[in-house]
């Protein structure tokens, strides 16, 4: 429901100014719990650590962070102080005396928040104890057998005996906030609210555990999401206690949120709680002082890339790189969750549509998913050393060349240049030219897999005959492990590879948020995501003509599974027709997108999910009213003035159009113009965060 109220301009370039929440910060305490809390194992960990500057900053001194302690990362991550908080030293303190190892310090990352971890081992043997009474709270029984969910007791145990000793410590004020996130977290909920300890509770979930369990599993989920038995599908999975683990936690707390209005439809159906808030993710956006300088760091990272293409396809670089544009994905190896299976399939058809037009234009695609590898493939690294001698070749020649030209130069001769390179120069490069010559494919794997026969990745391309011959415009190049800039094949951090690329693709079928377009997104790469994302969702509520903005929205929902292929091919198709003039304009517009995923703006949903929290456990306190509309409100980008350069507005009929059309957009297309409209012509805002009650299953959706 939109305020009845006008908006007005932020720092945020044009972000509607959003009223303050009013929370008495100097008299709450605000403790963030999380398995991963200075242990990474997901993308939570991104969650709260790019969340961490925009909340201490708020909450200064009375924020806290709550993890399981690991040394090893603690040694590197964790810097040790004593607490600010007297009331939370002594908490500790009654904990140490019992035998319990508690650690304090503060986390070495932006906003430096304090954090509070418990060590699992030191209390492991009160687990039996701990589960008995767990048990009684909850009637769910934990196996033996399952340590993480063991782990989860221990945990959420230490957690709410934490709390309790804090609590039992004030009469009126400061009033507690603890916000678990995840069900490794939920147990703590789970007894805080059973001792009625006065603290207010919120729980978020980030994907369903057993959403996540059947979409891997290839079912028809979001077509039949009102037909599965719960109890039977988490049964059959053996994770049926720590789905009664994640849904008590949904229904004891305050507030329940969850990250995106896809995973928001999902928990309703497996969780049977609406959630209260939809509270998205966002990201810690650094702003360039110069505006065109994350197109100088594309420029600068893609030459990078194009080195380690050269040495990759020596012997068959018959393609100019000048004219080669670079895709790709990246994620957890899920190959139908993530859309790895959609994307080559799209791939093959992307490489017919080329062919058949005979464009000049090359796309190599990188696969970056960790799998089990063995090493680096031998001939990969024989192409890099290929490269480097060439090039050391070239450079030795360049010199005698150069030297011989200028001595000549300085007797005021032109010098013969029949004469001016020798046998010895001609026999070098000779033998540089014999080097390069190859009778084998270049590789489509960087490495050695273990188990190549039973790959996804590799059987796909085997059955669709990518193999990067010298006819096919699409090459592939699958490299099955994180990049790192100390790599003797690809030395390039993440985000410096992400810069240098054209376009990210991931065409997920389950993904409730989606960091990778999103970071795309920040750095002005232009992205492909689904409307089965929880990103997607979103950049389509914010943005009134996403293509246009290089946010390429798939529809895996609503369309068949062969029509969402040929829609992505379309997207593809259409990108690659784009000119160089075209692509720099759409990455302005791209990275103008930005401040929609800034903490500093997205915060404000976690601030109304506190305020509510508050207002439910301490109604005397705390007012908010039960219909009053989110403070929250969104708004959405309005489409360019200028012809986008998006396939589904501005696709040519033929592949071959005349340059006459660009130089006509270049004299329409003003940045700076065009971002002050952006900014000021803001369409009528509209409530995000609540799920509009009793959302069910659409006529046509299909599993795909």
């Amino acid at each position: 429901m939109p305020l009845a109220r006008s908006l007005s301009m932020t720092s945020l370039n044009g972000l509607p100014q959003w009223e303050d929440e009013d929370l008495p910060v100097q008299d709450l305490l605000l403790f963030e719990v999380s398995w991963e809390v200075t242990n990474k194992v997901g993308g939570i960990y991104t969650v709260i650590q790019t969340k961490a500057r925009t909340t201490a900053d708020e909450w200064g001194e009375n924020y806290f962070l709550v993890g399981p302690y690991f040394e090893h990362n603690v040694k590197t991550q964790v810097e040790a102080c004593e607490p600010p908080n007297p009331a939370v030293k002594k908490a500790m303190d009654t904990m140490k005396s019992q035998g319990c190892q508690v650690f304090f310090g503060r986390w070495l990352i932006e906003g430096s928040p304090y954090v509070l971890l418990f060590d699992i081992g030191s209390a492991a043997c009160n687990l039996d104890r701990w589960k008995g009474e767990f048990w009684d709270v909850s009637n769910i029984g934990i196996p033996f057998h399952d340590r993480e969910a063991n782990d989860a007791v221990i945990f959420g145990s230490l957690t709410a005996w934490f709390l309790k000793e804090l609590s039992c410590q004030f009469d009126d004020k400061p009033n507690i906030i603890a916000h678990f996130h995840e069900w490794q977290a939920g147990v703590g909920l789970i007894l805080s609210r059973s001792q009625k300890l006065p603290v207010a509770t919120i729980f978020t979930t980030h994907a369903t555990l057993l959403g996540r369990y059947l979409c891997a599993a290839s079912i028809d989920f979001y077509n039949n999401l009102d037909q599965f038995d719960i109890d039977k599908e988490a049964g059959e999975r053996q994770i049926y206690h720590r789905y009664c683990m994640e849904r008590a936690s949904v229904h004891c707390a305050h507030v329940f949120t969850t990250v995106s209005q896809i995973t928001a439809i999902e928990a309703e159906h497996m969780l049977k709680r609406n959630p209260d808030v939809v509270t998205p993710n966002g990201l810690n956006i650094k702003k360039f002082s110069a505006v065109h300088e994350f197109q100088n760091l594309h420029s600068m990272y893609k030459a990078r890339i194009q080195e380690f293409i050269r040495g990759h396809f020596y012997g068959h670089l018959d393609f100019s790189l000048e004219k080669t544009l670079f895709f790709f994905i990246a994620g957890r190896y899920e190959f139908s969750n993530k859309g790895a299976d959609m994307f080559l399939e799209a791939l093959s058809r992307l490489n017919f549509l080329l062919r058949v037009h005979k464009t000049d234009v090359t796309v190599v695609v990188f696969f970056i998913m960790p799998a089990k590898t063995n090493n680096f493939n031998v001939e990969t690294l024989k192409g890099q050393a290929v490269r480097k001698q060439l090039w050391d070749t070239a450079q030795s020649v360049k010199e005698k060349f150069g030297k011989k030209l200028y001595n000549a130069l300085l007797k005021g001769e032109i010098p013969d240049l029949n004469k001016i390179l020798d046998r010895d120069d001609i026999t070098i490069m000779k033998r540089a030219i014999f080097s390069t010559q190859r009778h084998c494919l270049p590789p489509v794997t960087t490495h050695n897999m273990i188990d190549d026969g039973n790959d996804p990745i590799l059987n796909t391309i085997r059955r669709i005959g990518l193999f990067n011959n010298r006819t096919d415009r699409v090459k592939v190049i699958l490299h099955p492990e994180f990049l790192s800039s100390t790599s003797p094949l690809l030395p390039l951090d993440y985000e410096e590879f992400v810069r240098g690329c054209h376009l990210g693709v991931f065409p997920s079928y389950y993904e409730p948020w989606g960091y990778t377009p999103a970071e795309c997104t920040v750095m002005g790469i232009p992205s492909v995501t689904t409307n089965l994302s929880g990103f997607g969702c979103f950049m389509q509520e914010h943005v009134a003509d996403p293509a246009a903005y290089g946010i390429y929205i798939v529809d895996r929902r609503f369309r068949s599974p062969d029509e969402s292929c040929n829609q992505l091919t379309q997207f593809l198709y259409g990108f690659c027709q784009q000119s160089r003039r075209q692509r720099i304009i759409q990455r302005n517009r791209t990275e103008r997108l930005s401040d929609l995923l800034d903490w500093r703006y997205l915060g404000r949903y976690y601030m109304h999910a506190r305020h509510l929290a508050l207002s439910r456990t301490f109604p005397d306190k705390f007012e908010m009213e039960p219909s009053a509309p989110l403070k929250t409100e969104g708004f959405r980008y309005p489409r360019p003035s200028s012809v986008p350069p998006s396939p589904s507005v501005s696709q040519h009929s033929s592949p071959h159009h005349s340059e006459g059309e660009d130089e006509d957009e270049d004299e329409r297309y003003d940045e700076d113009e065009e971002a002050k409209r952006d900014r000021q012509n803001i369409k009528s805002p509209f409530s995000l965060g609540v799920l509009p009650q009793g959302k069910k299953k659409q006529h046509g959706e299909y599993r795909n």
